[in-house]
């Protein structure tokens, strides 16, 4: 049986990249034997102090021969393994303008190194056809678009299970308006000035990674998407260029309507669902009013994004990572 690692340094229970990796795990392990390898291990540990184990383990890892296929996100192709093992890197995005002081400073000297190694890999999987045209117009010859796919039996709730999971988390009496994951980089800063006076539930969720006085959750994943079903309005306004944006598309599957800045892969999904882009967080608070004060635009603009993402299946996902590893 072929034996597949997949590395990465983050979680399997994280967003993103991380669920992305997650899927692929689960798309395989049903006919290889398919490793979670997390290089980046250490508890509570500060990043500087995570990173040069990480480093040490990946140029162990990189002159192993223990399995025939290696998949990898980006930062982990530094390093290759060696021919015959085949290499497989994924790229969301090539965008660090909002990471943390110490990856910036690492990643000036090591994207140009990882950029060269993906031209050696066997596989660049890109999941937009933003980031498939870049590579591609850089040269790269390699690169497969294999979009993020979804789970359909996950995103159906219940008017009861809704209004519980309101009363449990004091969200009642006012509409919701959902501004993103607490961090910098998906802007939740400038979209909470822009909406602050608005009357509505402003809520974020996830670690908080920027300081607002919006009401933030800490949820597990099912209550995540509860809190975007529930919610009158879904906020992306990342500030990086964003590979696809998992948010807006979870919210597009529970037919609740998306306003996004379309960085990135974001604006193909926006675009394909008939969904509002917003360029400029000062036209924001205008167009979220426009929402809040229609609810046949909320529910038309609902419907025509969930026609729209409901085609990106697990079944799709799956048929296609198994194409391109057999």
């Amino acid at each position: 049986m072929k034996k597949i690692a997949i590395l990465s340094h983050k979680p399997a229970s994280g967003g993103g990249g991380s669920a992305y990796l997650s899927m692929v795990k689960d798309a395989l392990s049903q006919n290889f034997q398919t490793d979670n390898v997390n290089l980046l291990s250490g508890g509570e540990l500060p990043l500087y102090l995570k990173l040069p184990k990480a480093a040490a383990g990946l140029w162990k890892f990189s002159r192993s021969a223990n399995y025939d296929t290696v998949i990898r996100s980006m930062d982990y192709c530094v390093l290759l393994n060696k021919k015959p093992i085949k290499n497989i890197a994924i790229v969301h995005h090539i965008d660090y303008s909002f990471t943390p002081a110490l990856i910036k400073f690492i990643s000036f000297f090591s994207t140009p190194l990882i950029l060269r190694n993906l031209r050696k890999a066997d596989a660049i999987v890109v999941v937009s056809k933003y980031w498939e045209r870049y590579l591609k117009e850089k040269g790269y010859s390699n690169v497969y678009l294999i979009y993020n796919g979804f789970d359909a039996d996950k995103f159906n709730f219940s008017a009861e299970e809704i209004e519980k999971f309101r009363e449990r988390h004091g969200l009642l009496g006012k509409p919701i308006v959902y501004l993103g994951n607490r961090n910098k980089a998906k802007g939740v800063v400038e979209s909470y000035a822009a909406l602050k006076d608005i009357d509505a539930h402003l809520v974020t969720s996830g670690s908080p990674q920027a300081e607002i006085p919006a009401k933030n959750l800490e949820l597990e994943y099912e209550d995540y998407l509860k809190l975007l079903s529930t919610s009158s309005v879904v906020i992306a306004m990342s500030r990086f260029k964003e590979g696809w944006c998992r948010t807006a598309h979870e919210a597009m599957l529970l037919k609740t309507p998306v306003i996004g800045s379309g960085t990135g892969g974001m604006k193909e999904l926006l675009e394909g669902g008939n969904q509002v882009i917003c360029e400029d967080f000062g036209a924001l608070r205008e167009k979220v009013e426009g929402f809040l004060n229609n609810e046949a635009y909320r529910k038309s603009l609902g419907e025509k994004g969930h026609k729209f993402a409901k085609q990106f299946t697990k079944e799709r996902f799956e048929r296609e990572w198994l194409k391109l590893i057999q």
